[in-house]
């Protein structure tokens, strides 16, 4: 459950911050937003969750 909280948390960061600099629209951010809810709630969305849960794996398991 921390992965899942802090990965909302970073997204949430990186999209403020495109929002702020890059010049993305906040329309855009919430289109981008309902687009993720829409998806979650599909038949792909354990699909996706089990991706980036082992990508996320993956990471930590890196020795730096």
């Amino acid at each position: 459950m921390a992965l899942s909280i802090s990965a909302v948390l970073l997204l949430a960061i990186i999209v403020f911050l495109l929002v702020r600099k890059s010049g993305l629209k906040a329309g855009h951010a919430a289109v981008c937003m309902l687009l993720g809810f829409y998806l979650a709630s599909s038949s792909v969305g354990p699909t996706v969750h089990q991706l980036t849960s082992n990508v996320a794996g993956m990471i930590s398991s890196f020795k730096f």
